[in-house]
């Protein structure tokens, strides 16, 4: 059995729990949005009942706030306080209320410039594309870090790796082949060629 009790090495590296939903995956190829930078992504909602992964992000969020300081501080005189810079942990009810996905979550979105490794339960990888989608359960290798750009501060997350533990319903509105057919009675057909 691993031994957990040992402190993380990097205080601003957090690894989720096992019940965090991917949404918004686009992990195989890097997209740009609004013609930025093409960058790996993924939106990681986490429920508001695993307590102990949101303390490891609210943790490390104020971790990289204090070694970024520096940076937060730019040409100003101070550094803002963490609570008026902007941090990527968000309450889903709040600002996702009318998404059912979102409720009872906080969601995080975090990207990368670099392709996530991403893993299945046992640690093999996964090759196959179609078994990662919005939807699927599993833990995510994040880190947080201080950014200040062109006057635009606070805390970014960014995706390091993924371990797939479950399938999960899919979201966005499509749904599976099987889902589709499984309830079909093949003596609905039968006068169709009659």
């Amino acid at each position: 059995m691993k031994n957990n009790s040992q402190k993380p090495v990097n205080p601003m590296k957090v690894i989720t729990g096992k019940d965090t939903r991917w949404s918004y995956c686009n992990v195989w190829e890097a997209k740009a949005i609004n013609g930025g930078t093409p960058k790996f992504s993924v939106s990681l909602l986490i429920p508001k009942s695993d307590t102990v992964t949101v303390k490891k992000i609210k943790d490390a969020i104020e971790a990289a706030y204090r070694e970024g300081e520096a940076k937060l501080k730019g040409n100003g005189k101070s550094v803002p306080a963490l609570s008026v810079i902007k941090t990527p942990l968000r309450d889903g009810d709040q600002e996702r209320p009318d998404d059912p996905a979102y409720a009872g979550h906080y969601f995080l979105n975090a990207n990368s410039a670099t392709a996530p490794g991403i893993v299945d339960a046992d640690c093999q990888p996964i090759l196959t594309r179609s078994e990662v989608y919005s939807g699927v359960y599993g833990r995510a290798s994040i880190s947080f870090y201080a950014f200040n750009s062109s006057g635009n501060r606070g805390i970014a997350c960014g995706l390091n790796n993924l371990q797939k533990i479950r399938d999960g319903e899919p979201l966005g509105g499509r749904a599976s082949a099987e889902s589709d057919f499984s309830d079909f009675d093949d003596e609905d057909d039968d006068d169709f060629l009659s």
